[in-house]
């Protein structure tokens, strides 16, 4: 146990990603175990070896509680086990918190988390939220100008850090139709081509995603002028997200977005069937 003159003093917790909230969840925990023992903030840090200031600060969520905090309060407070069950979660929360995206992706990673049905059409790349750590990795190698090692490490733990919302519980509902040159190209080598297929039919199998291949062959779809993303938040209205090149945008207007659905719709019908775009990947890997 360290005393109050060596204590750590972790980093006030992030908003962006959602960790403030559980940090402060945790420190009305603290507050309320340290009254129900009639203990105040200085006694309580006295018997924990902090100062009066951390525990203030944990209680009202500006500071990371650490697992070796968490565990002597629960003990200390008689919590039952309710305070060192949080340890987990505050690893998690550190963890993502760790992740930074770069500031202009920041509002459709919010969205993004918090969205109930997602649906993406790509004509270039696979979708991000789909692709395998190597083949992310390759789309940040190839970026002009180009970007630095820290910062691809950087945004490729970022982008599987979002993939998570694949499996957590409720997951959203993602329908993916992605054109069948994509699949095709081989970013970053044939190998690593092939294992984003495999990943691909493993994504597809799932009650939650629908995968769908727009096939070369049709000449004349809805989406010729370029890919974009429709997201549906909780409780709130559609919006769609266009990115290209440099230039990225999120867009709200009712009647942009309506049609923009509508689209997304046509292209749907355009598209092989979700059993079709798993045979045609399989016969992709199947091929030489």
């Amino acid at each position: 146990m360290s005393d109050a003159g060596e204590e750590k003093r972790p980093e006030p917790p992030e908003d962006e990603d959602g960790s403030a909230d559980l940090f402060r969840t945790i420190g009305r925990q603290v507050r309320l175990l340290r009254e129900r023992v009639g203990l105040t903030q200085r006694e309580l840090g006295e018997r924990l070896g902090y100062s009066e200031d951390l525990i203030r600060s944990l209680e009202r969520g500006r500071r990371t509680p650490q697992p070796e905090f968490l565990a002597a309060a629960d003990e200390l407070l008689d919590a039952g086990g309710l305070l060192r069950a949080a340890t987990e979660d505050v690893a998690r929360a550190k963890a993502r918190a760790r992740v930074r995206h770069p500031a202009w992706f920041r509002d459709y990673a919010r969205l993004e988390r918090e969205a109930v049905e997602i649906s993406f059409f790509s004509t270039l790349t696979v979708p991000g939220l789909l692709q395998t750590e190597a083949y992310a990795r390759t789309t940040f190698m190839v970026r002009q100008p180009l970007l630095d090692e820290a910062t691809i490490e950087q945004r490729v733990a970022a982008r599987l850090t979002r993939q998570e919302i694949l499996t957590r519980w409720p997951a959203p509902m993602v329908s993916a139709v992605v054109d069948e040159s994509a699949l095709r190209r081989a970013v970053g080598g044939e190998q690593v081509r092939r294992d984003q297929l495999r990943h691909l039919l493993r994504l597809g199998r799932l009650r939650s995603t629908t995968i769908q291949v727009l096939p070369m062959a049709c000449e004349d779809h809805a989406a010729l002028e370029g890919p974009f993303i429709l997201l549906t938040p909780k409780g709130r209205p559609t919006v769609a997200y266009v990115e290209v090149q440099s230039i990225n945008q999120l867009i709200s207007v009712p009647d942009e977005v309506r049609i923009l659905a509508a689209r997304y719709g046509s292209i749907r019908g355009q598209a092989l069937s979700p059993y079709e775009s798993l045979v045609l990947m399989e016969k992709m890997l199947g091929e030489s």
